[in-house]
């Protein structure tokens, strides 16, 4: 197990290059990651987790609305360091993003987060309990799982079935699951070896890791807000707003 005062991760990756469709009319000039919650850009919520995690260095990925992605980053004024990853030319998807970013994240584990990724944390910080459970021995992806049924905004039927050590398996069709992918995950920049060039999901990798008996899950200490939609978003924004009045 890793000292979570010195952490074995010390680059993350952040996803912020999608389209953003289930978010329009919002996402029609506004890309998903600048979207508004409670006065802060979901993906700052991101970057500044990051930062309060203990890592120095993130790269973000930018495609739609590019420009307006990139003069926000460039404002910020707080860690961590930011290098952008520029793919106007095409979009990647999530495993082909972080693919052509690889020579900037270095060949030590990182963290890769949605850029929407939002929850309302628990009495620890999730991100570092996520770099203190991480173990390279054993793994060779840790996610982050939220519990399917107490999300805010989610009405799927899960992702992940968790065994008592913590390893991953998918649910069958037509199943449910107890837990869903909260979109941050720790991972070895080794798995994307004899990965397609181009486009492709993460979902590529975590099947890989499930094979080899090496995919595992923390559950979220908190509450895991999904904001897929406008409507989601709003409800999203009143939790906030009402936790941060919570004695």
């Amino acid at each position: 197990m890793t000292d979570p005062q010195s952490p074995a991760v010390t680059r993350a990756f952040v996803l912020a290059a999608g389209l953003g469709k289930r978010m329009r009319p919002i996402t029609a000039t506004t890309p998903k990651p600048l979207v508004d919650v409670a006065g802060k850009a979901l993906v700052d919520y991101a970057l500044d987790r990051v930062a309060e995690a203990g890592i120095p260095e993130a790269v973000v990925n930018v495609h739609y609305l590019a420009d307006l992605m990139e003069a926000h980053l460039v404002r910020r004024r707080r860690p961590p360091l930011i290098a952008i990853s520029d793919e106007r030319e095409r979009l990647l998807e999530t495993g082909g993003g972080v693919k052509k970013a690889l020579p900037r994240l270095g060949t030590a584990p990182f963290m890769v987060l949605n850029s929407d990724s939002f929850w309302l944390e628990g009495p620890q910080p999730n991100l570092r309990r996520m770099i203190a459970a991480w173990d390279a021995e054993r793994m060779d992806m840790l996610l982050l799982l939220a519990s399917a049924a107490t999300s805010l905004g989610y009405d799927g039927p899960g992702d992940f079935h968790m065994d008592k050590e913590g390893r991953l398996t998918r649910r069958a069709e037509r199943e449910v699951s107890p837990f869903v992918y909260a979109g941050v995950a720790i991972l070895k920049p080794d798995l994307f070896a004899d990965t397609p060039e181009g486009s492709f999901s993460l979902n590529l990798l975590f099947d890989r890791a499930i094979a080899a008996e090496r995919l595992f899950g923390l559950r979220l200490d908190g509450q895991w807000l999904h904001v897929g939609t406008p409507e989601a978003l709003r409800e999203a924004e009143e939790r906030v707003k009402a936790s941060a009045t919570q004695p």
